[in-house]
Protein backbone atom coordinates (compact mmCIF):
# COMPACT_ATOMS: atom_id res chain seq x y z
CA UNK A 1 0.00 0.00 0.00
CA UNK A 2 0.89 3.58 -1.09
CA UNK A 3 1.75 5.83 2.03
CA UNK A 4 -0.89 8.54 2.44
CA UNK A 5 1.39 11.51 2.36
CA UNK A 6 2.35 10.46 -1.42
CA UNK A 7 -1.15 9.29 -2.19
CA UNK A 8 -3.11 12.73 -0.95
CA UNK A 9 -2.18 14.90 -3.42
CA UNK A 10 -2.96 12.92 -6.58
CA UNK A 11 -6.59 12.35 -5.18
CA UNK A 12 -6.56 15.93 -4.35
CA UNK A 13 -6.07 16.20 -7.82
CA UNK A 14 -9.80 14.99 -8.92
CA UNK A 15 -11.15 16.00 -5.96
CA UNK A 16 -10.81 19.22 -6.20
CA UNK A 17 -12.75 19.52 -9.43
CA UNK A 18 -15.46 17.35 -7.85
CA UNK A 19 -15.15 13.81 -7.90
CA UNK A 20 -16.77 12.04 -4.98
CA UNK A 21 -14.40 9.89 -3.33
CA UNK A 22 -15.03 6.14 -3.30
CA UNK A 23 -13.03 4.28 -0.18
CA UNK A 24 -15.15 1.35 0.41
CA UNK A 25 -17.19 -1.35 -0.96
CA UNK A 26 -20.30 0.04 -0.55
CA UNK A 27 -19.76 3.50 -1.86
CA UNK A 28 -18.76 1.92 -4.78
CA UNK A 29 -21.76 -0.21 -5.21
CA UNK A 30 -23.79 2.62 -4.44
CA UNK A 31 -22.13 4.85 -7.12
CA UNK A 32 -22.24 2.19 -9.95
CA UNK A 33 -26.09 1.72 -9.03
CA UNK A 34 -26.83 5.23 -9.65
CA UNK A 35 -29.22 6.49 -12.02
CA UNK A 36 -27.72 8.37 -15.37
CA UNK A 37 -24.05 8.35 -15.77
CA UNK A 38 -21.68 7.64 -13.59
CA UNK A 39 -17.43 7.92 -14.53
CA UNK A 40 -15.22 6.39 -12.54
CA UNK A 41 -11.67 6.84 -12.72
CA UNK A 42 -9.24 4.21 -11.37
CA UNK A 43 -6.12 6.97 -9.79
CA UNK A 44 -2.78 5.53 -9.69
CA UNK A 45 0.38 6.90 -8.56
CA UNK A 46 1.85 5.85 -12.19
CA UNK A 47 3.58 8.30 -14.68
CA UNK A 48 0.41 7.93 -16.86
CA UNK A 49 -1.89 8.68 -14.59
CA UNK A 50 -0.04 11.97 -13.81
CA UNK A 51 0.84 12.85 -17.21
CA UNK A 52 -2.09 11.71 -19.01
CA UNK A 53 -4.50 10.35 -17.21
CA UNK A 54 -5.67 12.97 -14.71
CA UNK A 55 -5.07 15.77 -16.34
CA UNK A 56 -7.01 14.57 -19.74
CA UNK A 57 -10.48 13.48 -17.32
CA UNK A 58 -10.33 17.06 -15.82
CA UNK A 59 -10.02 18.55 -19.59
CA UNK A 60 -12.69 16.64 -21.08
CA UNK A 61 -15.15 18.05 -18.11
CA UNK A 62 -14.28 21.72 -19.76
CA UNK A 63 -17.02 22.14 -22.21
CA UNK A 64 -20.26 19.91 -23.26
CA UNK A 65 -22.10 16.87 -22.02
CA UNK A 66 -20.57 15.09 -19.09
CA UNK A 67 -21.62 12.22 -16.93
CA UNK A 68 -23.48 13.08 -13.85
CA UNK A 69 -21.67 11.99 -11.00
CA UNK A 70 -18.04 11.59 -11.04
CA UNK A 71 -16.05 9.27 -8.78
CA UNK A 72 -12.94 7.91 -8.32
CA UNK A 73 -11.07 4.97 -6.45
CA UNK A 74 -7.23 4.40 -5.75
CA UNK A 75 -5.17 1.74 -6.35
CA UNK A 76 -3.04 0.36 -4.16
CA UNK A 77 -4.54 2.83 -1.55
CA UNK A 78 -8.06 2.17 -1.30
CA UNK A 79 -7.64 -1.62 -1.92
CA UNK A 80 -11.49 -3.04 -1.02
CA UNK A 81 -12.89 -0.07 -2.95
CA UNK A 82 -10.75 -0.87 -5.85
CA UNK A 83 -11.54 -4.69 -5.75
CA UNK A 84 -15.41 -4.16 -5.89
CA UNK A 85 -15.37 -1.41 -8.77
CA UNK A 86 -12.84 -4.28 -10.46
CA UNK A 87 -16.05 -6.53 -9.94
CA UNK A 88 -17.83 -3.85 -12.22
CA UNK A 89 -15.56 -3.84 -15.08
CA UNK A 90 -16.19 -7.41 -16.22
CA UNK A 91 -15.05 -8.64 -18.53
CA UNK A 92 -11.99 -6.54 -18.39
CA UNK A 93 -8.92 -7.28 -16.46
CA UNK A 94 -7.46 -5.42 -13.47
CA UNK A 95 -5.81 -2.10 -15.30
CA UNK A 96 -5.09 1.28 -13.17
CA UNK A 97 -4.67 3.72 -13.84
CA UNK A 98 -8.31 2.89 -16.03
CA UNK A 99 -11.60 5.03 -16.55
CA UNK A 100 -15.02 3.49 -16.40
CA UNK A 101 -18.23 5.13 -17.77
CA UNK A 102 -21.56 3.15 -15.98
CA UNK A 103 -25.41 4.40 -17.50
CA UNK A 104 -28.27 3.37 -15.12
CA UNK A 105 -25.95 0.68 -13.29
CA UNK A 106 -24.33 -0.69 -16.57
CA UNK A 107 -21.43 -0.58 -17.96
CA UNK A 108 -21.37 1.53 -21.08
CA UNK A 109 -17.15 2.54 -22.33
CA UNK A 110 -14.07 1.62 -20.68
CA UNK A 111 -10.68 2.94 -21.27
CA UNK A 112 -7.99 0.33 -20.25
CA UNK A 113 -4.21 1.70 -18.64
CA UNK A 114 -2.90 0.55 -22.56
CA UNK A 115 -5.09 2.74 -24.33
CA UNK A 116 -3.78 5.83 -21.62
CA UNK A 117 -0.26 4.78 -22.08
CA UNK A 118 1.89 6.80 -24.42
CA UNK A 119 -1.43 9.37 -24.87
CA UNK A 120 -1.72 12.86 -24.59
CA UNK A 121 -3.87 14.51 -21.88
CA UNK A 122 -5.68 15.99 -25.14
CA UNK A 123 -6.09 12.96 -26.83
CA UNK A 124 -7.48 11.33 -23.81
CA UNK A 125 -9.75 14.36 -23.15
CA UNK A 126 -11.20 14.54 -26.83
CA UNK A 127 -11.76 10.64 -26.34
CA UNK A 128 -13.83 11.11 -23.39
CA UNK A 129 -16.05 14.09 -24.70
CA UNK A 130 -16.79 11.51 -27.57
CA UNK A 131 -17.48 8.85 -25.11
CA UNK A 132 -20.12 11.73 -23.13
CA UNK A 133 -21.58 12.84 -26.56
CA UNK A 134 -22.33 9.06 -27.09
CA UNK A 135 -23.79 8.61 -23.24
CA UNK A 136 -24.56 11.17 -21.40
Amino acid sequence: MYPEAIVNPMKAELTTVGFQELVNPQEVDTAVKSEGTVLMVVNSVCGCAAGACRPGVKKSLENGKKPSKLTTVFAGFDVDAVAQARKHFSPYPPSSPSIALFKNGELVHFVERHHIEGQTANAIAEHLKAVYEEFC
